[in-house]
């Protein structure tokens, strides 16, 4: 049974992990005034199932063996880089062109289907920089190989998958009442340029990122 003094803990470090500015907010900026609420939850459902798969691997044993073996990490490393810097120059280039020259722009459900959603979710999260350094650093120091129960340590993946449930169904909400203002033109190039600038900067991040063991 793990110590209710250990649950909190992790809380609170989850909780302000969780409140940090990074891709996973950026995304759910960028899809609801364009694709609406439930595309917006379909991103935050995606960034919940991404959880799962961290935790997974750090339960496994599998980070610390992608942190071990240089070459398996640094393909893993630079794909996730890769991906996010992707985004990034998509963005920039989009905010470039410029959208809607005048006017509001008008929700676009087709362009972004929750399928599509819930999976860009998912990487977005899978690949976050700031998850995965969590997972390869900070988790394995509330779970004991071979003390810690399978169930106890895949509690504290729900605690942290809830937490970023909560936060960023909040930030869905917050979005989607704000649409009248979010989907003005001029915002929305500044927003695709913030998120171009960030994605890429995360994507460097990553890539650079050389875990301590």
């Amino acid at each position: 049974m793990m110590a209710w003094s250990d649950i909190l803990t992790f809380t609170m470090v989850a909780s302000l992990l969780v409140m940090s500015p990074g891709p996973n907010g950026v995304l759910i900026a960028k899809t609801v005034p364009t694709s609406g609420r439930a595309a917006g939850f379909a991103n935050v459902a995606g960034f919940v199932a991404a959880f799962y798969l961290h935790g997974a691997m750090a339960i496994l044993g599998i980070s610390l063996i992608l942190v071990q073996s240089a070459t398996a990490f640094a393909v893993v490393k630079y794909l996730g880089a890769a991906y996010l810097i992707w985004i990034g120059v998509k963005a920039l280039v989009a905010a470039f062109r410029g959208v809607a020259a005048s006017g509001n722009i008008a929700p676009a459900e087709r362009q972004r289907t929750l399928r599509k959603a819930f999976v860009e979710g998912f990487i977005t999260n899978a690949l976050n920089p700031k998850v995965s350094m969590f997972y390869l650093a900070a988790f394995p120091q509330f779970v004991t190989v071979g003390e810690t129960s399978a169930a106890a340590s895949f509690m504290l993946v729900f605690i942290h998958s809830m937490i970023n449930g909560v936060w960023f169904g909040a930030m869905v909400l917050l979005f989607s009442t704000l649409t009248a203002v979010v989907q003005k033109g001029a915002f929305q190039r500044w927003l695709k340029g913030v998120t171009g600038v960030v994605f890429i900067g995360f994507g460097a991040k990553l890539a650079s990122f050389k875990p301590n063991v």
